[in-house]
């Protein structure tokens, strides 16, 4: 039995069937072998609000993330930069507990530091403004009071435009800074991260003032596409 697995970045949605059967097949598995189960966010493409829980997609992750619950195993979440907005309505049908990032963890007797990633992407300045924005909770409760379908059509114009800027965004823009991450490293004072949100899995090794640092980066999840990729 595993101490903990990581997953982050399965963007599931109901036009990614493959992905949602690989994430249930996982939760049958893999997540059924292990103490703790981390969610690092980004496991929805997108979440409106927790009064969209009943849409049959979204009651068909509840239900296979209770039953893990249900099993013994301990369920962690994280918000990513597309699910930020799940509750506690969320939090206690799938049995999970919500942290705010970043967490530092004892696992195995080692100290973790887990975050999703994308507040590290600090260089991607015009989306960290759009991220203060939206992860403000005033801005959240106006966002939140309208009707689940305008909501639901905002987050469309916001993914079609998030879609658009990317075009013109290098890749090292889009990835973390690393000089935030070290800044994590010795602030927190712990020498193990893991993170997702930039979808380039590796392990990174960094030198800080306390010496050698690892860094896992999560993949993101694609059972749709022709290649496919995932993982924990």
């Amino acid at each position: 039995q595993w101490a903990a697995l990581f997953i982050s970045d399965l963007h599931l949605s109901p036009d990614m069937p493959h992905t949602a059967k690989a994430f249930f097949n996982f939760l049958n598995t893999k997540a059924l072998q292990t103490q703790a189960l981390y969610l690092l966010g980004d496991i929805f493409e997108y979440w409106a609000g927790d009064d969209d829980i009943n849409d049959v997609f979204n009651q068909s992750i509840v239900s296979a993330l209770a039953a893990v619950s249900k099993h013994g195993i301990k369920i962690y979440w994280l918000a990513g930069n597309r699910d930020f907005l799940v509750g506690d309505k969320f939090a206690d049908a799938c049995g999970l507990q919500i942290l705010n990032e970043p967490v530092i963890t004892e696992i195995a007797g080692k100290k973790i530091l887990t975050l999703h990633g994308d507040a590290q992407c600090t260089d991607d300045t015009a989306y960290m403004t759009f991220r203060a924005q939206v992860r403000d909770s005033a801005w959240q409760q106006h966002f939140l009071n309208q009707d689940l379908h305008q909501r639901k059509a905002l987050i469309a114009t916001m993914r079609a435009g998030s879609k658009d800027a990317q075009k013109n965004k290098s890749m090292a823009i889009m990835d973390v800074n690393l000089a935030a991450i070290d800044a994590l490293f010795e602030s927190h004072q712990v020498n193990l991260m893991v993170h997702g949100h930039t979808h380039r899995p590796h392990q990174h090794q960094h030198q800080t003032k306390q010496g050698v640092c690892t860094r896992f980066v999560l993949p993101d999840w694609d059972y749709d596409a022709e290649k496919t990729r995932g993982g924990w």
